[in-house]
């Protein structure tokens, strides 16, 4: 270890000892000492080259190692320099960079009410009460709220770079900075309103901070000497420091790694095994690149460096790479927003909000900080609660009716709305209340615990959002906790804004053979390989903008970094990998159809090997190894259910056995379902369902005399509202379709004086029946039952009419009945009606006729008499059977199943066939044609696609 690093009066707190002053000529120009590419200066070499370079010049300077200081970029470096200067066996001076060293002389003041904290969340609550007063803008918070808080942001981003670059400058300059600055905004032309105005804010709330930065400790140090290793480009703030030490007679070693990029090999050969790879795509990018390091590692290269420039691509790497059970660690670390944690809070807190739709809270109540709550309804009930949701199309948590719900899945809703009540405060208030309602909120659900037991990321959650610990006293963070008032949306805004800055660095398990790390950070460290994947032009070349509000000239006048000065740095960073054993390269050729050329520094590294006659940059060989796969089609899909039939069918089911036997074999004996998609959105299907219900709710308080004195008009419009609530639809979102309802409305109702001004009449509506049709004729098929619910049946003079609702278009339902025996649909309805039966056969027909479905209307009745048959009729006579297209353009039409009788009889003697094929084992294949395919779900599972010769 080396000594540590006291202020004794002879050195640090007193001017320098005679020796070193007598070594030493104060104003004597600093000589620069360069470490250029060459066998002695690689990444593992490099430091003993200069940890002895910097010894040699202390013993001819006469100066005490132990009271200097080196000053190293990156806190990574530390190590291996401090063990290279102990293979020397001489004194080490101290070995710190500027933020290590200035961290050991005391901690940072305390961030003040109103003052920078670089917490860009709470930065942003400070500065909206700093905005607020101002005019111009209130002004533009009350016309655009988007820009307000995009100003907001910009006034955070500028007063944080600006004070960043304050820091760097040495304490007596910073004043000068300041004025600097004014005089610069003063002169600023051609630059808006706004932006002059919140870049002048941004001016003076980083410059009326009159704490001290920590960094302003070291230009205090009065060391026996100070070394600087620069790597990467300058570094300001040591430039300063060195500066100031000089003026002050404490003798300086400026050392230098730097590389000129497109001189690199000028003066001799590589010095490590460089190559580069262009691959197809995304996925074979990543394949290539794991498969890289993977090679390296078997070389003996370890540890690899794997570079993250694309975040995205380096996640599908890293899968790739753990499944070979690597050590890896990962120093860029993960945004803790998108550890599972964090996902689990969110998804609480979008719950919570107001507007928020059923996926949401199903979404929340499946994390495991609702495992209180699925303990509460027990096994399955969740399951049947998002069943139900889902059947009944309930997509916001107002349509819920937990009369309707399975007793647990009750229990799990009301307890739920119940638990996050807290968090569904309308108005305003503290930031500190709202945490403490999510504080309250987790701890009334044991969540807490669960977040604390989360490995990943789950005790940092709580801290990050000082949810587990509290602010100093006195501090910005208090101040902002205690003032700041946000309504609901803003407090979740804030929760994600905070949870998208922090950081969760993964642990390491196992030993260390690959490190995740950014380009800057691989410099100068003894790596065995490193490997780059993303080496593009849209990847690597590209440099982050500065500032929105301070532009690029604006940068370069204020000694800011400007856009070529970071295009200088990632040129010098990129340079360092040179130094590296090995190093490859990759990158794809092309995004989709468009080429995508190569990285610049890519191109000078290929120019700068052929100008040293080196040639151009060699290609990777790709160690994968090819295994070729024979194109295997698959037969025709095909199943045998042995013997297996359904206890109950629909008209869907026997559409689906018509249309193809396997999608009959998948849908109806298998049991296969797609979940319906919980749109907030109101769509077409959610417009059917209500107008279903209004019709139905108008014809049956019409039917039965309820007020009577309310016309037709007013009624079908009560109707409409009263559906509306009881679907829990919004007027806004729905507004499209009750718009089309306005004009739906008198068209209607004057097609029903028409029909009933011809003596038909509304008889009954959303009835269920089931039919047993081979009950006693059949004994393999005597307990299917047919079933469905229809819509509506109508008394007519001479007939029964049965109307089948729809939203679709008069075209298609006219194609539909064009060929009477394609039409399942009023076929299975006109059997359900006990069609299909001879007179002398009709005591066959088992019929039950099931409860009204309807909401709140009296069930349907079997004895209403304009149904009763007469005595000696078949089951089919006098049956009519239409489609009522309710929103055609030129009103209501009818389209009539001629004949629907005989229809039903021909389809119930085809049904009975192909279900006693079924019972006898015969095959069910996959028929695979007409539009039965084009959205068929069950297409992946028949293999479709796959078939031998199949069409696209």
């Amino acid at each position: 270890m080396p000594p540590s690093f006291a202020p004794p009066a002879s050195s640090l707190a007193s001017p320098l000892a005679s020796s070193s002053a007598a070594a030493f000529t104060p104003g004597q120009a600093p000589t620069p000492v360069d470490f250029p590419l060459t066998p002695a200066h690689t990444s593992a070499a490099i430091w003993e080259g200069v940890t002895r370079r910097a010894s040699d010049w202390l013993e001819a300077q006469g100066l005490s190692a132990r009271d200097a200081v080196l000053l190293l970029p990156f806190a990574q470096h530390l190590q291996p320099a401090r063990l290279a200067w102990m293979k020397l066996s001489r004194w080490q001076p101290r070995i710190e960079t500027t933020r290590s060293l200035a961290s050991a002389l005391g901690p940072a003041a305390l961030s003040q009410p109103l003052q920078l904290t670089g917490d860009a969340a709470i930065d942003a609550l400070t500065a909206r009460t700093l905005l607020r007063g101002q005019t111009w803008a209130e002004g533009l918070r009350d016309e655009d709220p988007r820009a307000h808080d995009a100003a907001v942001e910009r006034l955070v981003e500028a007063a944080n770079a600006l004070a960043a670059a304050a820091r760097l400058r040495a304490p007596d300059r910073r004043a000068e900075f300041w004025e600097r600055g004014r005089q610069l905004l003063a002169a600023q032309s051609g630059v808006g309103h706004l932006e002059r105005a919140l870049l002048a804010v941004a001016l003076e709330w980083a410059a009326s901070d009159p704490r001290a930065p920590a960094t302003d400790g070291l230009f205090a140090l009065r060391p026996s000497a100070w070394l600087h290793l620069q790597c990467g480009g300058p570094d300001l703030l040591a430039d300063a420091l060195l500066d100031s030490a000089e003026a002050a007679g404490i003798p300086c070693l400026r050392l230098s790694a730097d590389l000129p990029l497109d001189e690199l090999f000028a003066g001799g050969a590589p010095q490590g095994r460089i190559e580069q790879a262009v691959c197809e795509d995304f996925e074979d990018l990543a394949q290539c690149s794991a498969a890289s390091v993977l090679d390296h590692l078997q070389a003996g290269r370890a540890p690899v460096a794997l570079i993250a420039q694309d975040r995205v691509l380096l996640r599908r790497v890293r899968a790739l790479l753990e499944r070979q059970g690597l050590g890896i660690k990962d120093e860029t670390g993960w945004t803790l927003a998108t550890t599972a944690p964090a996902a689990q809070l969110m998804a609480m807190l979008r719950a919570a909000r107001h507007g928020a739709g059923v996926d949401d809270w199903l979404a929340w109540l499946k994390t495991p900080l609702a495992a209180s709550l699925r303990d509460v309804g027990g096994a399955g009930a969740l399951s049947a609660l998002e069943a139900k949701c889902r059947q009944r199309g309930w997509s916001s948590p107002l349509a819920v009716r937990t009369d309707w719900l399975p007793a647990g899945s009750a229990r799990i809703w009301a307890r739920a709305q119940e638990a996050l009540a807290p968090l569904q405060h309308r108005g305003a208030q503290a930031l500190e209340q709202w945490l403490q309602a999510l504080k309250d909120v987790l701890e009334k659900l044991g969540a807490d615990e669960q977040l604390k037991r989360q490995p990943a990321g789950g005790p940092q959650v709580l801290d990050t959002l000082w949810l587990s610990k509290s602010p100093w006293p006195g501090s910005a963070h208090e101040a902002v906790l205690k003032e700041a008032q946000l309504s609901a949306s803003e407090f979740v805004g804030w929760v994600s804004d905070t949870l998208e800055a922090g950081q969760y660095q993964p642990p390491l398990e196992g030993g260390l053979q690959v490190m995740i790390t950014p380009l800057a950070r691989t410099m100068l460290r003894p790596f065995g390989a490193v490997v780059l994947p993303g080496a593009d032009a849209a990847t690597l070349g590209p440099v982050p903008p500065g500032p929105v509000l301070v532009g690029d000239r604006l940068a370069r006048e204020l000694g800011l970094p400007t856009v070529e000065d970071k295009r200088q740095a990632l040129a010098w960073q990129f340079a360092q990998l040179m130094r590296a054993p090995a190093l490859t390269l990759l990158r794809r050729g092309h995004v989709g159809s468009e080429p995508l050329a190569a990285s610049p520094l890519l191109d000078r590294l290929d120019l700068a090997l052929q100008a040293g006659g080196h040639g151009p940059l060699p290609h990777w060989t790709d160690p994968r190894i090819a295994a070729p796969v024979a194109p295997a089609h698959t037969a025709r899909a095909s199943a045998r259910a042995q013997g297996r039939l359904p206890s109950a069918m629909s008209a869907s089911a026997v559409e689906s056995l018509r249309q193809c036997p396997y999608q009959f074999f998948a849908r109806v004996l298998l049991g296969l379902r797609e979940s319906n998609e919980l749109e907030v959105q109101a769509d077409k299907r959610d417009y059917g369902t209500w107008l279903h219900a209004v019709l139905h709710q108008f014809h049956d308080e019409r039917a039965r005399g309820v007020d009577p004195l309310l016309d037709d008009a007013a009624r079908i419009e009560r109707a409409a509202q009263d559906q509306m609530r009881e679907l829990g639809l919004s007027a806004a979102e729905f507004l499209p379709y009750s718009a089309s309802f306005a004009r739906f409305a008198p068209a209607y109702l004057g097609w029903l004086a028409e029909r009933e001004a011809e003596g038909e009449r509304f008889a009954q509506g959303e009835v269920e029946r089931r039919v047993r049709p081979w009950a006693g004729i059949e004994p393999a098929l005597e307990d299917l039952v047919l079933l469905g619910r229809l819509d509506r049946i109508d008394a007519a003079p001479d007939a029964r009419v049965l109307i089948d609702y729809k939203t679709g278009s008069v075209k298609g339902l006219k194609d539909k009945v064009a060929d009477p025996l394609e039409d399942t649909q009023l076929g299975v309805y006109a059997i359900l009606m006990g069609a299909g039966h001879a007179a002398d056969s009709s005591h066959r027909l088992n019929l039950s006729q099931g409860s009204n479905l309807s909401q709140g209307s009296a069930p349907s009745q079997a004895s209403v008499n304009p149904l009763s048959r007469k005595a000696g009729e078949g089951g089919g006579e006098g049956l009519r059977a239409q489609y009522l297209a309710l929103d055609d353009s030129k009103g209501i039409a009818s389209i009539e199943h001629e004949d629907v009788s005989t229809t039903a009889a021909v389809m119930l003697d085809g049904l009975r066939a192909d279900l006693m094929s079924i019972h006898a084992g015969d095959p069910l294949p996959a028929l695979g044609e007409g539009a039965a395919c084009d959205y068929c779900e069950m297409r992946g599972l028949c293999r479709r696609d796959d078939w031998e010769g199949a069409a696209p």
